[in-house]
């Protein structure tokens, strides 16, 4: 079994990040976008750590400093995906731990997670590793 190796992301990994949020995450996104993002990256903010299976991009996970006035700063996740194909190996875990690893290094105590209410199997793997659901919310979004 080949090892996983998790490092931090590199604009050579933007196809692979734009497929990834595309066919796992369902979200359209353009190449020259994640191109964009991957480069303005505030690395006293946020993290982009991509996990390596096999000489692939085989998932990501976007993590950033979430602060409200009413709650200890946390480590919000703002995204995780791994491909079908490498599903059931570890890398997702692998994944959080790294985004864990950040945080911590970062003095934050707290992670936080949205999931959508249909992704039930997504919902699941946060239980195992730990995470408890504390409410549902709506989200909404006016484009202005």
């Amino acid at each position: 079994m080949t090892e996983i190796k998790i490092r931090k992301i590199n604009p050579s990994d933007a196809m692979e990040i734009q497929q990834i949020s595309r066919e796992d995450l369902g979200y359209e996104c353009s190449l020259s976008l994640v191109e964009k993002k991957i480069n303005s990256l505030d690395e006293n903010r946020e993290q982009v750590f991509v996990a390596c299976k096999d000489g692939t991009v085989a998932g990501y996970i976007h993590v950033e400093k979430y602060d409200t006035l009413y709650f200890e700063t946390m480590c919000n996740v703002l995204g995780l995906a791994v491909k079908k194909d490498f599903q059931k190996m570890g890398i997702g875990k692998a994944l959080v731990l790294a985004g864990e690893n950040w945080a911590k290094e970062n003095g934050i105590n707290y992670m936080r997670v949205n999931s959508g209410i249909s992704r039930v199997a997504a919902h699941k793997f946060y239980q195992h590793l730990g995470y408890k659901s504390e409410k549902e919310q709506l989200r909404f979004i006016k484009q202005i």
